[in-house]
């Protein structure tokens, strides 16, 4: 038999799973590695440990392949975007912790080039924001005397984290990355689909550090045996959203996906066109295949399922997200409890990094189950004001197809559909972000001959409907609002 593999390099955990050629998961592999919180606002996960927890699941799923005569054909990596590594050149040996995504701490110089912000917009489609990698690589080259040094001598380079694991898969042979993780980076023009002089000349950077920017399916080189203990083809490598966007079979101009994952991140493809929202969305590459670039129109909350680790790991209200469905369902509603999980600032339609959690609405009568309910119901209430700027931009979003590890919970995807007012369907296959990851890996090696042959593959779970009367609706959203101009505040 044959089988896909996809390494899935999360915020979390690192993931590997084989997959045969209908999408059906035959082998996985998952481990949870160390998250940093060394300042209010500053994130950091151990690259060093990422690899480790990598190499360790994707050993694991290759052992039983073995056993089970599952012949690798590919192998596609999707991953966290935005979290900034550099590393030796010589030595393959990072000079700092990989700063995370969720990282505020470049938030001063931000607003320092706030100016430029216009240019960088047009060129990139992004914000001026300390979410993208740029400042994050700025702030390492300028506050890590080792990176320093070697970027003066050229021996410095920086990568998102498919291009670490490329580096390391491929023991030093291949600095490389795809267009839509470049396209995270605040340096990468998504119109010429080429790294911007003007942008890398504000950030006095220079592309010597970079990595070659290829395809969505495309070749990367082949692993290591001396690393991996097999020589496999790369043959894809996308952000996980975008990954996620490709198994949900979001293929056709104005199809909507939405991921649940440590953050939540809604993609709606728009085609060859480039939508520039008038409303706070990020206009970012949904995938580029045989040089051709489809574009997606973004919105990113920054805490979803984080919000059900913190109740977990800080709070200890839960012992794990699975509890959380039954602690909702046991409540008739969160008794006018609001949650604004902004831990590390809010993302769209906000940009506010100042911004940090708050809790409304506290009575005699509010009990910790008010809290559980408040911190999932926060996600649908995020997710709502996404959509609201969808349509202020013009987009009528009939349906939404959902993913990650949060839509497990029914009780919240129902809420969700109440709030956004439309119909919800949850794919059969929750882990669509590998999913992609594979499937373009098999489209690049000829296992799918099309993006059509791709979402014959697709399966719905089931679909959940609206049931709620608009003026309850509006009583919560409006309550939602509250907290939010609060949270500003």
């Amino acid at each position: 038999m044959n089988g896909i593999l996809a390494i899935d390099q999360g915020t979390t955990s690192s993931r590997a799973i084989i997959f045969s050629k209908n999408g059906k998961k035959l082998i996985s592999s998952q481990l949870e590695f160390k998250q940093f919180f060394p300042k209010n606002g500053w994130v950091e996960h151990n690259p060093n440990e990422i690899w480790s927890t990598t190499i360790k699941v994707t050993k694991n799923v290759l052992l039983k392949s073995k056993k089970l005569k599952i012949n690798i054909k590919a192998l596609g990596i999707t991953n966290q975007r935005e979290t900034t590594v550099c590393w030796d050149k010589r030595t393959g040996e990072p000079v700092y912790n990989a700063i995370v995504w969720q990282d505020r701490r470049t938030e001063k110089y931000c607003k320092k080039i706030k100016k430029k912000e216009k240019l960088i917009r047009k060129k990139t489609g992004l914000f001026l924001d300390p979410y993208f990698s740029a400042t994050k690589i700025k702030w390492i080259i300028d506050n890590v005397p080792k990176a320093k040094k070697l970027f003066k001598k050229n021996e410095l380079l920086f990568g998102t984290i498919d291009s670490f694991l490329i580096w390391k898969l491929t023991n030093g042979k291949i600095h490389a990355t795809d267009a839509t993780n470049a396209s995270r980076t605040m340096l990468f023009n998504i119109t010429s689909n080429k790294w911007d002089k003007d942008i890398l000349k504000i950030f006095k950077l220079n592309e010597k550090i970079l990595p070659t920017v290829k395809n969505s399916a495309d070749d990367f080189g082949f692993t290591s045996e001396k690393i991996v203990g097999q020589k496999i083809k790369i043959s894809a490598v996308l952000g996980d959203q975008q990954a996620a966007s490709i198994g949900q079979a979001c293929f056709e101009k104005g199809s909507v996906k939405s991921t649940y994952g440590t953050g939540a991140f809604l993609l709606m493809n728009t085609g060859e066109k480039k939508i520039m929202s008038k409303n706070k969305l990020i206009t970012t590459i949904c995938y580029r295949i045989n040089n051709k670039t489809t574009y997606a129109l973004e919105g990113s909350i920054f805490i979803a399922g984080a919000g059900v680790q913190w109740l977990r790991d800080k709070i200890r209200l839960i012992d794990n997200a699975y509890e959380t469905e039954k602690i909702a369902k046991s409540k008739k509603n969160s008794k006018g409890v609001y949650v604004v999980p902004a831990f590390t600032g809010l993302g769209a339609p906000y940009w506010n990094s100042k911004s940090r959690g708050l809790i409304m609405g506290l009575t005699r009568d509010s009990d910790w189950r008010d809290l559980v309910r408040a911190t999932i119901e926060s996600v649908a209430y995020q997710t709502s004001d996404l959509f609201v700027s969808m349509r202020k931009d013009g987009l009528n979003p009939k349906s939404v197809k959902v993913d990650g590890g949060m839509v497990s919970n029914n009780w919240f995807v129902q809420f969700l559909s109440e709030i956004l007012k439309i119909k919800i369907t949850r794919s059969k296959i929750n882990e669509t972000t590998a999913l992609g990851a594979a499937y373009m890996a098999g489209y690049q090696t000829g296992i799918y001959r099309s993006l059509s042959d791709i979402k014959q593959n697709w399966k719905k779970d089931r679909d959940f409907k609206p049931k709620f009367n608009k003026s309850y609706r509006n009583k919560l959203l409006q309550g939602w609002q509250q907290a939010i101009k609060k949270t500003l505040a």
